[in-house]
């Protein structure tokens, strides 16, 4: 055995299981975009699958008292839990949606864990 101990403190299995989520999450949104290149039979079978694999996965985070939070189609606020990336391109008179997530947000029982991080778009009015 490694003479290095290993600390499992609450917080270190904490931010692992968020660091799964967040991974999970990127994956899904890989795993989305190679389904639509599947004919429909399979994109069933699959997707029955990766439904299965979120769920497990909100069980976990449900039972750290964690979820994961989407905000793509939302109306972008300055106030939001999440970095945009692309902010700088549009003006202060812009009316911004978030169009895409990179990084979803992690909410606690009572408070934000993680802000996630989101590309938006000029809604042409």
């Amino acid at each position: 055995m490694d003479s290095e101990q290993i600390i499992r403190t609450p917080e270190v299995m904490r931010n692992a299981i968020i660091s799964l989520a967040v991974e999970s999450w990127r994956f899904g949104r890989v795993f989305d975009r190679l389904m639509q290149k599947l004919d429909a039979g399979e994109q069933n079978r699959y997707r029955n699958q990766y439904h299965w694999f979120l769920k497990k996965v909100e069980e976990a985070l449900e039972q750290a008292e964690l979820r994961i939070v989407n905000i793509e189609g939302h109306p972008f606020d300055p106030g939001l839990a999440a970095t945009a990336l692309n902010l700088e391109d549009f003006g202060a008179d812009d009316v911004l949606i978030v169009d895409q997530m990179l990084e979803p947000i992690i909410m606690g029982k009572d408070e934000l864990v993680r802000t996630g991080t989101v590309i938006l778009r000029k809604v042409k009015l």
